[in-house]
């Protein structure tokens, strides 16, 4: 009754290949006992109680006391929510032992992040650019344009009107006036959320808190840089951020 991605999703969640056809017996038949499990789900009777209490220890299913216990599944999504809590305490703790004693030992012997760093020069290699890291977005972009990088922009409206159909959040904050940005209304109707600020002294692409791009300049743009750099792009994403709340949606 499962499909093949259920049931990599389950055994990614936890779940041994026994464990997943006891859980889907239950689903099937309801409240069992572990004999009924064993013979529904075709499962030695010798391990069955071995399956049955790791399940409930994992959270997948629960026991009402009779004679005999009787088994029943908890709901899919209760059960993950219960192994993404579970999974969310173990990375916390993680990074708490990874920062408290291997971070400091990497600082120690001054080992350098390699991250790649490119300057980009000339028209064409910038709007390239652009066009590569907007089209390839998964799960959320960050536009911030000042006036100076308007025409570079605006030449990657396709392939933002193209992220219409896909589920990339999509966040675009221009600086200028709302008669010249009017192109961006149909990306905002699209689900795009648009804002409108003024004196951007710089501008970039955040992509998936991954890659971004940074535009720099007065009057055109006279630096752009694309890195990948964590650190680099955590501070530009939070910048965007902070600019972001003091920005107004565009009229």
């Amino acid at each position: 009754m499962l499909s093949e991605n259920v049931r990599k999703a389950l055994v990614e969640a936890g779940l041994t290949s026994s464990e997943i056809q006891a859980y889907a017996t239950l689903i099937e038949w309801g409240g069992l006992t572990a004999k009924e499990v064993s013979r529904y789900a075709n499962l030695p009777f010798s391990k069955i109680y071995q399956i049955l209490n790791s399940l409930e220890r994992k959270g997948w299913i629960e026991t009402v006391e009779s004679r005999p216990t009787r088994y029943y599944a908890k709901p899919p999504m209760e059960a993950l929510s219960t192994v993404k809590l579970e999974m969310e305490e173990k990375i916390r703790t993680w990074e708490e032992t990874i920062q408290r004693e291997l971070q400091p030992l990497f600082e120690k012997k001054g080992l350098q992040e390699k991250p790649d760093i490119w300057i980009l020069r000339g028209e064409k290699a910038i709007t390239s650019k652009i066009e590569e890291v907007v089209s390839k977005a998964k799960m959320e972009l960050m536009v911030a344009v000042p006036a100076f990088a308007k025409n570079l922009v605006k030449q990657a409206y396709p392939f933002l009107k193209a992220l219409e159909k896909s589920r990339v959040h999509v966040s675009i904050m221009v600086d200028g006036k709302p008669e010249e940005w009017k192109a961006l209304n149909a990306l905002s109707l699209a689900g795009a959320q648009v804002r409108l600020r003024e004196q951007m002294f710089g501008g970039g692409i955040i992509i998936d808190s991954k890659e971004v791009l940074l535009l720099l300049g007065e009057e055109k743009p006279s630096l752009v840089i694309w890195a990948n750099h964590k650190g680099l792009v955590r501070f530009a994403r939070d910048y965007f951020q902070f600019l972001w709340e003091s920005s107004r949606k565009l009229s």
